[in-house]
């Protein structure tokens, strides 16, 4: 099952059942806490995005979209979401929200490029959110300060799961460790990116991997990021770049690092020139987004995505992420799970 590997003699302490009836407490509990916490309303987010405008998220620009035509649009093509990144920075613009607050929505998307595994899905829901913020928290320190509070309300959702299921126990680090990725890439020189990921989220429990998708000693970025949302190029004033970041654990069941989010503060007029320039891709600028953002007609924000079935996955401590939601899988990761003893939300 690719690198990513489901454990033996697994039995899972929620059934069927239970999961079920776990996955909506949790979700209830993790949305109010989350808007309080970061000043968030919720919105109603869309499912598809028009094509040609540089709405939709690129991830890191080879996936492609889920592309269909519409007979009442004259067969115009419409793309399901990769996430909201870019939407929401419209949507906020468009509210007048001032600093200090945001919005936050159930984001449903399509992947067909994923590689398929026990912690990745052709199907992803997750929170995303967005905060307006002023130019001068564009700082590392700024985020860091986010990243701090959305890890506390990971750590209270790990609380409220063990309350009403003590056979669950908790095992998240009371605090979450900054690092940054060119510290890492120098620390475990002949190490790959994920191994890295792998001996840090172990030995610290939770970290939070400051600046990814600029290149670093070795000419290669820690991982990929799209050019048009998060900030990856900015340097933060301490010898490190980077104005962005993903949330990972250290998962008991899986025996490895999971990420559960990816945050950041988004680009500037400035950084998106740069960053249009060093991915080979400045033509994106005349698309309807861009040339939004590059006018100044767009607020500052930072925000990000927590995957919803990820994170019912790691609290409920499921070896597969099926376990927590429903899609479809080739036959030798359903035979795969069958033998493990790993009962999958599918359809028939």
């Amino acid at each position: 099952m690719t690198k990513s590997t489901c454990p033996k003699n697994y039995k899972p302490l929620l059934g069927e059942k239970e999961t079920e009836h776990a996955i909506v407490l949790l979700k209830n509990f993790f949305q109010t806490a989350l808007s309080t916490e970061l000043n968030l309303t919720r919105v109603t987010a869309p499912l598809f995005v028009r094509s040609g405008t540089g709405v939709n998220d690129d991830l890191n620009g080879i996936e492609r979209p889920v592309r269909f035509p519409v007979k009442a649009l004259n067969d115009q093509k419409l793309e399901i979401v990769q996430s909201l990144a870019k939407w929401k920075r419209l949507k906020i613009t468009e509210l007048g929200i001032k600093p200090g607050f945001g919005i936050y929505t159930d984001m449903n998307a399509i992947r067909p490029d994923e590689d398929l595994d026990p912690v990745h899905s052709l199907y992803v829901d997750q929170w995303d959110w967005e905060m307006a913020i002023n130019d001068v928290d564009r700082t590392v320190f700024y985020l860091h300060e986010i990243v701090k509070k959305v890890y506390r309300c990971i750590k209270r959702a790990e609380f409220y799961v063990y309350d009403y299921y003590s056979n669950i126990k908790p095992s998240l680090p009371e605090n979450i460790k900054f690092l940054f990725s060119d510290d890492l890439q120098r620390e475990y020189p002949n190490l790959t990116p994920k191994e890295r990921e792998y001996e840090a989220a172990k030995k610290y429990g939770a970290i939070f991997i400051t600046g990814i998708g600029a290149d670093l000693d070795d000419g290669n970025p820690h991982d990929g990021r799209a050019p048009d949302y998060d900030d990856w190029i900015t340097e933060t004033g301490d010898g490190h770049k980077g104005l962005n970041g993903d949330i990972i654990v250290w998962d008991d069941v899986l025996q490895q690092p999971l990420e559960l989010s990816s945050m950041g503060i988004r680009v500037s007029p400035d950084s998106l020139r740069a960053q249009l320039k060093e991915r080979g891709c400045p033509e994106r600028e005349k698309l309807m987004f861009h040339s939004k953002l590059l006018k100044g007609h767009l607020t500052q924000t930072l925000g990000g995505g927590i995957g919803q079935s990820r994170l019912c996955m790691f609290l409920f401590k499921k070896a597969h992420i099926g376990e927590t939601q429903v899609s479809i899988w080739p036959q030798e990761i359903l035979d795969d799970c069958k033998k493990r003893g790993i009962k999958l939300l599918q359809l028939n």
